[in-house]
């Protein structure tokens, strides 16, 4: 992102030297600083509403009870990781706490389960840490809080009338990111077996090396 960032910047300044508006790529940069700034003190209000609610909820225990309706599921996507208690609870309560919005508290669960399903892969991720990664980026949100701000800060009259499309552009994310981990996984699969009897097939005597 920084490399991205930069090359914006090198640009939007060369195109304006070239086409002698350097006055107007200064202009458009401190308006765009200024109106940054009011977005984020306008929007603060609305997530910290929402950010208190959220974990009114954690505290009450409903975060608790979400993780342990997640758990059958969890077991049907990531078997392996799933054995181990520590590792099941940890990527519960990180699916839940995405599931509610509660993206700070998401985060040091999600890191845990991640560091127990590393071990033994070699520096290599395996194919459920994949999943868990694509489970976390694509997440259902229950309450999108944070877009909900934003449109609200802009002047909507009603920020949350998008929870429909919300909820379903999230499931389908879902759906696709699993589908394509688990289709993935396998054509990963198809292509290692050759490879190990390829290995471990006995040379015979005589032939060519």
């Amino acid at each position: 992102m920084t490399v991205v960032w930069t090359g914006m910047v090198a640009v939007s300044v060369l195109f304006g030297a070239l086409t002698g508006r350097l006055d107007a790529v200064a202009s458009a940069a401190l308006e765009g600083a200024s109106a940054a700034v009011t977005l984020c003190i306008s929007t603060a209000g609305v997530l910290c509403l929402w950010s208190g609610v959220m974990e009114i909820m954690r505290r009450c225990g409903l975060a608790e009870k979400l993780a342990r309706a997640f758990r059958p599921l969890l077991r049907l996507l990531l078997p392996q990781a799933c054995r181990d208690a520590d590792t099941l609870a940890s990527i519960s309560a990180n699916v839940s706490a995405n599931l509610l919005g509660l993206g700070n508290a998401a985060t040091p669960p999600g890191i845990r389960a991640a560091e127990r399903m590393a071990r033994g892969c070699g520096g290599v991720a395996s194919d459920e840490l994949c999943l868990l990664v694509v489970l976390n980026t694509a997440s259902i949100q229950l309450i999108p809080a944070t877009v909900a701000g934003v449109r609200a800060a802009c002047g909507a009259r009603a920020p949350f009338d998008i929870l429909p499309a919300v909820w379903l552009a999230s499931a389908l994310s879902v759906t696709a990111g699993i589908l394509a981990a688990k289709g993935m996984a396998r054509v990963g699969l198809c292509v290692r077996r050759p490879r190990r009897q390829r290995r471990g097939a006995p040379v015979r005597r005589g032939a060519a090396l």
